[in-house]
């Protein structure tokens, strides 16, 4: 004990930031700064009225990672055959300058759109994240359409809504009945829970979770909702079928807010609890108590998360789940109504970081889901254009959490793919790189952040100072925009703080750097009015949308001109429906596999920090007792499970949290973590979700054998 107080750094300073994860909470936090620059806890601002105080453990832990023994400091030249585990040793310098050789080598041979630059969201910063595309403009690079995570939820909610916004997440402390569908925010969206939980203690409200298995979440619920993979849609159809049977369905509200109230109630007359529960696997009596509670509770509100539109029906569930508060005007009401994500309603301009100005509607956008098929040199996914033959890749790691994972390893083996990754640690991606640069992690640089989970701007300013060799984002863009001859185009030779400047002043927002600094954040929250869409919705008349146009013009995700609808588009329904656009089980393959978050990871983030593998002890796949007694398996076998895509080696967790028939996978270990040095997502498909793309991580079908 006394060498634990002795060697605890003493608190010099609290410095404030905002969490950098992919997380739709982006917590405001307070940071303990010892008198030797090092950090301690990390902890939830107080006095943000989202966050109030409370953040996930593994960020609370974040010193763990700042500080990891692995943490790359030099950069790194490949040594022998790719993913061979050779490097040595060189300086930026060298690095940059044979980044920028071998683009334009790539650029001579093919032209610049054989060039792309790939990020994602291992940091959500506006500008350290956003920056790579101020290059890929400049360069007329490929574009990429950035598909992995939001498309089918967002599209989704748009369709009925018209406007991604809804009512404000801290009103959830004021419900009578918070449904969380689709989201274990224990382990996802912490601060949903914190509201949640005081809408419980103080209004006795009831918490409803609707998931695929008792996770964290569902086991704080009053009313546990455990159904059938890709199934949410019937039941939300089963729901208003009831509201319009038994007149708790409110008519003045759908007459005035809704396109066409008539022919949805006409269309679910065959949709009732009896037809849900064939298809759900719920018992009529779970269904019918739902719809008893939020037909009697005018406060209801929907927290509607990712997980249920990871499937390939997903875009059309969302739909159907949102069409629930509408059918039963909870929209009206403080504490009532839904929420999926505020990102339409910042209104931030960043166009001078990102390089809007040098945006060529030609350059291809190229679907970072299908990764895989796009280093195969499959034409559909080159759009016709030319192969990708070099790479620069920020803030991810697709060699782990794209689907289709041996396509992509294949492809990033590729000899004739360069490959320069930007990293923290060595990833499973930097393992299959030609060159390895270090980065910055967000303590150690400037940046600003939106939460589309909530209503903040907040600032991330430097607080600590990074290694002597490790560099940030925009320092990699801005020297290689001087390398590559565009540094005198609009945007470059800024500093970090000049381009939030520049965004806050575009914004209209009135403040700069040093302003937002003292305020920490700006609540950019709309009225309570527009949040529910009481000045009606985001269509020319107001109305809800029962009948979406699926190839209409208001996908919220869609580059411009490039992506029109994919894949089984014309079999989304007209009006809210279940349809089986999803990979059903059958004889060769009897189990439906999901891959779900895990409490300590965040996406592949954190799966590399002691603290967070030591809870979650290792890779494992949960399987109900009845399918392990029929499989003739104990607790704790190895077993294969596989399908067209691969299969891979898992040790198995006997438990009644799932259901028959489901697998469950929590979390997105390492390859290397697993027997055959294979990760999850060889399973996972890439094939794009209708109507505008995404990947389907949890609608995957497999079959189970015991390993040769």
């Amino acid at each position: 004990m006394l060498e634990a107080v002795m060697n605890k750094p003493l608190l010099a300073s609290t410095g404030h930031s905002a969490c950098p994860h992919d997380c739709p909470s982006t917590c405001a936090l307070d940071v303990e700064i010892g008198a030797d620059g090092r950090i301690g806890r990390v902890r939830g601002a107080r006095e943000n009225s989202y966050t109030a105080g409370v953040i996930c453990a593994k960020v609370a832990r974040y010193a763990d990672r700042l500080y990891h023994p692995g943490r790359l400091t030099n950069p790194l030249q490949r040594v022998g055959e790719k993913g061979g585990g050779g490097w040595r040793e060189i300086d930026w310098t060298q690095a940059l300058d044979l980044i920028a050789e071998r683009f334009v080598a790539a650029e001579q041979r093919y032209g610049s759109e054989t060039v792309w630059p790939y990020f994602y969201a291992g940091t959500m910063g506006l500008i350290q994240r956003d920056g790579i595309k101020r290059l890929t403009h400049a360069k007329r690079y490929s574009n990429q359409f950035s598909t992995i995570c939001t498309n089918m939820a967002w599209t989704g909610w748009v369709m009925g809504a018209g406007a991604l916004r809804g009512a404000d997440p801290r009103e959830i402390a004021k419900s009578d009945c918070v449904v969380i569908w689709g989201t274990n925010a224990v382990a996802s969206q912490v601060n949903v829970m914190t509201h949640a939980a005081r809408a419980r203690k103080e209004r006795g409200a009831k918490i409803v979770v609707i998931d695929i298995y008792d996770n964290a979440t569902m086991q704080q619920a009053d009313l546990a909702l455990k159904l059938r993979p890709g199934t949410d849609a019937a039941l939300a159809c089963a729901l208003m079928h009831i509201a319009f049977r038994d007149g708790t369905a409110d008519q003045p509200y759908l007459t005035h807010f809704a396109d066409d109230p008539t022919g949805l109630e006409i269309h679910l007359r065959s949709r009732g609890p009896d037809w849900a529960a064939g298809i759900t696997g719920l018992a009529v009596e779970e269904i019918e108590a739902f719809a008893a509670l939020i037909g009697a509770t005018q406060r209801t509100y929907f927290r509607l998360g990712y997980g249920f539109t990871r499937q390939r029906n997903g875009t059309a569930a969302m739909h159907a789940a949102l069409s629930v508060p509408a059918v039963y005007g909870h929209w009206q009401y403080e504490g009532g109504g839904a929420f999926h994500s505020n990102s339409g309603i910042f209104g931030v301009d960043a166009s001078l970081a990102t390089g809007t100005a040098h945006l060529d509607p030609e350059i291809r956008h190229l679907d970072q889901s299908r990764l895989g098929a796009v280093l195969a040199g499959e034409s559909e996914a080159l759009q016709g254009g030319p192969p990708v033959t070099a790479m620069l890749v920020q803030n991810t790691n697709p060699a782990n959490v794209c689907p289709d994972q041996r396509k992509v390893v294949a492809g990033l083996k590729r000899e004739d793919l360069f490959i320069a990754v930007h990293e923290q640690l060595m990833t499973d991606t930097a393992k299959l790189a030609d060159l390895v640069i270090p980065a910055t992690m967000f303590l150690e640089h400037d940046d600003i952040y939106r939460g589309g989970g909530q209503s903040h701007i907040t600032l991330g300013p430097k607080l600590v100072e990074p290694p002597e060799t490790v560099r940030s984002n925009h320092f990699v863009v801005e020297e290689l925009a001087k390398r590559l001859g565009v540094a005198n185009h609009e945007g470059f030779g800024l500093t970090e703080r000049n381009l939030i400047d520049d965004l806050l002043m575009r914004s209209g927002l009135e403040r700069d750097f040093s302003d937002l600094a003292e305020e920490r954040w700006i609540d950019k929250a709309v009225t309570f009015e527009d949040a529910h869409f009481l000045n009606g919705f985001g269509f020319a008349d107001g109305k809800f949308r029962f009948r979406p146009d699926w190839t209409g013009t208001v996908a919220p995700n869609r580059p411009p001109g490039s992506i029109g609808p994919l894949g089984d588009h014309g079999r989304l329904p007209v009006f809210p429906d279940h349809v089986d656009m999803i990979e059903v089980s059958d004889p060769s393959h009897p189990y439906k596999l999901a891959t779900s978050p895990a409490r300590q990871f965040l996406n592949s983030t954190f799966a590399e920090t002691e603290g967070s593998r030591s809870r979650e002890g290792g890779p494992v796949l949960m399987i109900h007792p009845e399918d392990a007694a029929r499989e003739d398996l104990a607790d704790g076998a190895m077993v294969r499970i596989g399908n067209a895509r691969g299969d891979v080696k898992l040790r198995l967790r006997v438990t009644g949290a799932t259901r028959p028939g489901v697998l469950i996978h929590e979390g997105l270990w390492a390859n290397s973590d697993f027997p055959d040095g294979e990760g999850i997502n060889v399973l996972t498909g890439a094939d794009p979700v209708a109507p505008y793309g995404g990947a389907a991580f949890h609608d995957t079908k497999v079959w189970l054998s015991t390993p040769v």
